[in-house]
């Protein structure tokens, strides 16, 4: 499944994924934190780059394209309480990012796949997560609902590579879609609704394996 390299960086992942969790808990390791953060995903560009030689460039260029957003996102959140408008800026760069996911996805769209019920699902998922959110939303109702379309699209997306790619890199895209659902569900609840019990754990685990999941998916293209 996984090659050497992989299970490697594998490795590496995981630590910095421990570490992020562990410094963001500690107060007197916050320095640490601002740093293993947006490592995270810049540990995933270095691996991305470093074994995508054989992914067609658009796909390639796309998807540095979505992490390269992610980790702008991830900066601009860590300076959230410095000011709100950094939420917004946030919010915008990982939009952008959850776009180049959406672009690289429809390269291998299944034409003959209806999304029907699956997007009927989502939108089920999408009214039951605003319905907690709604009356607290402010300014930034409107933008959360573009948010909330373009992850859907992004999972949507993910759905419609099914019989169009090997199983495997279907399978660890899809799910990595969902997790990343799943991540800013979480994040919306605790900041639109109340604040969960272990919401930056929660939160950071759903993230990076979404991220690890779907970089890892597309670098399977090879073995088609």
């Amino acid at each position: 499944m996984l090659s050497k390299s992989e299970k490697q960086f594998s490795i590496l992942f995981l630590i910095i994924v421990l570490i992020e969790l562990l410094t963001g808990q500690i107060e007197s390791l916050e320095n640490v934190h601002y740093i293993a953060k947006p490592a995270i995903v810049i540990s995933l560009i270095f691996l991305f780059v470093k074994t995508s030689e054989s992914i067609p460039k658009t796909i390639k260029n796309k998807t540095l394209l979505a992490l390269l957003f992610s980790v702008l996102g991830d900066i601009l959140l860590m300076l959230v309480e410095q000011s709100l408008h950094f939420f917004t800026l946030g919010l915008v760069a990982f939009l952008t990012a959850h776009i180049m996911y959406i672009l690289v996805f429809l390269k291998h769209r299944n034409l003959q796949k209806s999304p029907i019920g699956f997007i009927a699902l989502l939108l089920v998922y999408a009214a039951s997560l605003f319905y907690f959110l709604n009356g607290n939303l402010g300014d930034m109702l409107i933008p959360v609902i573009i948010y909330m379309l373009v992850i859907l699209g992004m999972a949507t997306s993910a759905y419609l590579r099914k019989d169009k790619v090997n199983i495997l890199s279907y399978g660890l895209v899809f799910l990595g879609a969902l997790f990343f659902l799943i991540s800013d569900s979480i994040l919306a609840l605790n900041k639109f609704y109340e604040p969960l019990a272990y919401s930056n754990i929660s939160i950071m685990v759903t993230y990076a394996l979404a991220q690890y999941l779907i970089v890892i998916g597309i670098l399977k293209l090879k073995e088609d």
